[in-house]
């Protein structure tokens, strides 16, 4: 099989629209579900632009796979994030973290959520 020219091919690629980075010394790449991490040690990525979208490729390393539980989720919340929130919204501690929680620690939903119920 004939190798290619990776000068040719980058030009080949610029010509046809495309825009290729290298994201140097990646360590990892986390690919979160709802029910586990996959996680890709020592990956090479490198990002594609290509008609204003970005696409990942992630090539090489060792994979490994986690289950995520409702805990690790909760270990995750950051303090900041969630004395943000109580200053955003006025609700309490555990209201802030049972609503941090509900939305995976997504913080504006947190809020939203908060004030919605009041």
């Amino acid at each position: 099989m004939r190798g290619t020219n990776p000068r040719q091919t980058k030009r080949m690629m610029q010509r046809l629209g495309m825009k290729v980075d290298e994201i140097p010394n990646a360590k990892q790449v986390i690919i979160r579900t709802e029910n586990k991490d996959i996680l890709i040690d020592n990956p090479d990525v490198a990002v594609i632009e290509v008609q204003g979208q970005r696409v990942f490729q992630i090539v090489g390393g060792r994979v490994s796979e986690k289950s995520v539980t409702k805990d690790v989720i909760e270990e995750e919340i950051p303090n900041e994030d969630v004395q943000l929130v109580v200053n955003q919204t006025g609700k309490s501690l555990s209201e802030v973290k049972a609503a941090l929680k509900e939305t995976n620690g997504d913080l504006a939903k947190a809020i939203l959520l908060l004030q919605s119920k009041s």
